[in-house]
């Protein structure tokens, strides 16, 4: 079930894969809007500061991020189904790196060279490269192969473990769900009755 902060902490690409939790009535879109989407900038904190800089997003910035996130999803969704990638979404996170390509700026700092990377464009186009890129380096590299989708029931949420044994997307949210469920199960009264029944056997 979805909660309403975002999930982060994960590879770049996955915390943008899970703005779409499940919902009590289906996907639940986490950057829906402008403020929603300056909210999960600020917690991914440094991650996107650079590119961001004092710039605040606009509706107008959602379009892109939303297409890389779709793009990025379908390819995870298939790495994870041991399927064949959508060329189309493979294509559209080609596209999106070069719609703002980063280019290292060349400065002088008055005793050394300095190199900074940039992009130009708006922000959204900016912010859409830097994660379709994130996510190329995240599908092609060796820790592509340890992606999980979260066990519990109600959960899309996918994650890269540190542990081989980890089994949610966050033990706070549906790790604890999980077992408060299970606990329940296990405690009602017509499981309560058949373990009655069966002692008095």
């Amino acid at each position: 079930m979805a909660d309403s902060a975002p999930l982060t902490g994960e590879a770049l690409a996955l915390d943008l894969v899970n703005t779409r939790p499940m919902g009590a009535h289906g996907r639940v879109d986490l950057l829906a809007t402008a403020r929603q989407l300056s909210h999960w900038l600020a917690l991914e904190g440094d991650r996107l500061q650079a590119e961001v800089g004092d710039s605040a997003p606009t509706r107008a910035d959602l379009a892109p991020l939303h297409a890389v996130r779709a793009h990025t999803e379908a390819a995870v969704r298939a790495l994870l189904d041991q399927t064949e990638p959508p060329r189309s979404a493979l294509r559209g996170l080609t596209e999106a790196q070069r719609a703002a390509p980063s280019v290292r700026e060349l400065g002088w700092d008055g005793t050394a060279f300095t190199a900074v990377s940039r992009r130009t464009g708006p922000l959204g186009t900016r912010l859409a490269a830097l994660l379709a890129e994130a996510a190329a380096e995240m599908l092609s590299g060796p820790a592509s192969g340890r992606l999980k989708e979260c066990e519990a029931d109600d959960c899309v949420m996918v994650f890269l473990p540190s542990h081989p044994r980890r089994r949610w997307c966050s033990p706070a949210r549906c790790g604890n769900r999980t077992r408060v469920a299970r606990y329940y199960r296990r405690h009602s009264p017509a499981d309560t009755s058949r373990t009655e029944q069966n002692s008095a056997r």
